[in-house]
C-alpha cells in the first residue's frame, strides 16, 4: 500500500494528475505558514491519500510531469520512500540515510526552506 501527502498548491495550473487512481483518506487546509519562499501561497490544502503499491512508479512519474517549480510530493510503500519534484524522482530504501540526503539535498538546491524538508519515512 502506498501512502503519501499532496499539497494541492503543488500542481501546475491547468495540469491534472490523471491515470492514478489515489483514495483520499483526509482533506485539510493549514495556514497562514511561516518561512515560506518567493510565490507560494500563505494557505496549504493537504491530501493525504493511499493507492496500490504496483503504481508506485507511475505515480512518481505522473508527479513529475504535474509538480509545480520549487514543490515536492513525498509518498512511502512498505520498503521505499519516493520524493518527488518537477521532473525529478528520488527513490530510496526506507530508512536509508543516504538516499533521504540526497533527496534533501535536491530539495534545498531548488529553494526548499529546512523546514520543509520533513517527509516521514
Amino acid at each position: 500500500m502506498i501512502r503519501g501527502t499532496l499539497i494541492a498548491e503543488s500542481l501546475r495550473l491547468n495540469e491534472p494528475l490523471e491515470a492514478v487512481e489515489l483514495f483520499v483518506q483526509s482533506v485539510r487546509r493549514v495556514g497562514p505558514l511561516a518561512e515560506l519562499p518567493v510565490g507560494q501561497p500563505a494557505v496549504w490544502t493537504f491530501l493525504e491519500f493511499t493507492a496500490d503499491e504496483p503504481l508506485a512508479e507511475h505515480l512518481a512519474e505522473a508527479l513529475a510531469e504535474v509538480l509545480g517549480p520549487g514543490w515536492y510530493c513525498d509518498f512511502r510503500t512498505d520498503t521505499e520512500t519516493f520524493v518527488v519534484f518537477a521532473g525529478r524522482v528520488f527513490r530510496y530504501r526506507r530508512g536509508e540515510a543516504p538516499g533521504r540526503e540526497r533527496a534533501a539535498a535536491y530539495a534545498r538546491s531548488i529553494g526548499i526552506p529546512e523546514s520543509q524538508i520533513d517527509w516521514p519515512e
